[in-house]
């Protein structure tokens, strides 16, 4: 269920990117459904990669060109679902951005809501606290 919720926060956040940043293209939900799954993708495997390799760069840009990687990868996700476009300098620096505070936004709220994800924060909550 928390995977289900991840990839829908993030599909109403990519729909919120399309709304506020200009070059940004999405058809519609199932094709932000289809990004998000692919952003998710991309993350958790070619990112770490670019990140480790572009590590001296990082370094001396004071962390400045983890944008760039960003980018890269949200223009990789953009290049592989078809109705997702991304174009221009604005749309490669600033709807990872935009979209990483969006998903903030939404996933706290859907956190907030759901009982079930309430529940389990609560008991992990609850196991950290000191014993009297």
């Amino acid at each position: 269920m928390g995977t289900f919720l991840t990839t829908v926060a993030t599909a109403l956040s990519l729909l919120i990117v399309d709304l506020v940043v200009p070059g940004v293209n999405i058809a519609n939900f199932p094709a932000a459904m289809i990004a998000a799954l692919a952003i998710g993708l991309i993350n958790g495997s070619a990112k770490p990669v670019l990140s480790t390799l572009s590590l001296p760069i990082n370094f001396l840009s004071f962390g400045a060109f983890s944008l760039v990687v960003n980018g890269i990868c949200f223009s990789i996700a953009a290049f592989l679902v078809p109705g997702f476009s991304v174009h221009g300098i604005i749309g490669f620096f600033l709807a990872p951005v935009v979209l990483s505070f969006a998903n903030t936004f939404i996933g706290n709220y859907f956190a907030e809501k759901n009982p079930l994800l309430k529940s389990s924060d609560t008991a992990k909550s609850n196991a950290e606290l000191p014993s009297s």
